[in-house]
């Protein structure tokens, strides 16, 4: 089992075509190219190698530019670009986000694209790491995030 160097992002339609074939849960890294935080969270949290290991096995990790301009299909629906004063967003950006728009956000969806939980701003590895499995093994569905981080 060789230690991956980075993470693989794809997509979202690559993410959801793999899906299809194997079935996991996707996580969203919604961004925007503006965003300072956005790049110290690629740098320090998507390069740490316990993140990188566990989101290439356990995930399909998407990057998603919250400032699209092209239209995408999601579970079905088409989501446009919306201009809006200097800076316009993808519709999308702001439905992942649960109406929040802010930068950087995760996003994780279950395997049949739902959304589990939007995580606004930074996140440091170490937080991250606890995040990335108390969704990937389904903790969330019977523990509390409080109960889960006080036993760990």
């Amino acid at each position: 089992n060789k230690l991956e160097k980075r993470i693989r992002w794809y997509t979202l339609e690559e993410a959801i075509e793999l899906n299809k074939v194997e079935k996991r849960k996707i996580v969203i890294d919604l961004y925007t190219d503006w965003c300072g935080w956005c790049k110290v969270m690629e740098q320090n949290t998507f390069n740490d190698p316990k993140v990188i290991n566990y989101i290439n096995k356990r995930f399909y990790p998407v990057k998603f530019n919250a400032e699209r301009k092209e239209s995408v299909r999601f579970n079905d629906k088409m989501y446009n670009y919306i201009n809006s004063g200097r800076r316009g967003y993808n519709a999308l950006a702001l439905e992942l986000s649960g109406g929040r728009l802010s930068f950087p956000s995760v996003i994780f969806l279950d395997e049949d694209q739902n959304i589990i939980q939007a995580i606004q701003g930074y996140i440091e590895p170490e937080k991250f790491i606890k995040i990335m499995h108390y969704f990937g093994e389904n903790k969330y569905q019977s523990i509390p995030w409080s109960v889960y981080t006080r036993d760990r």
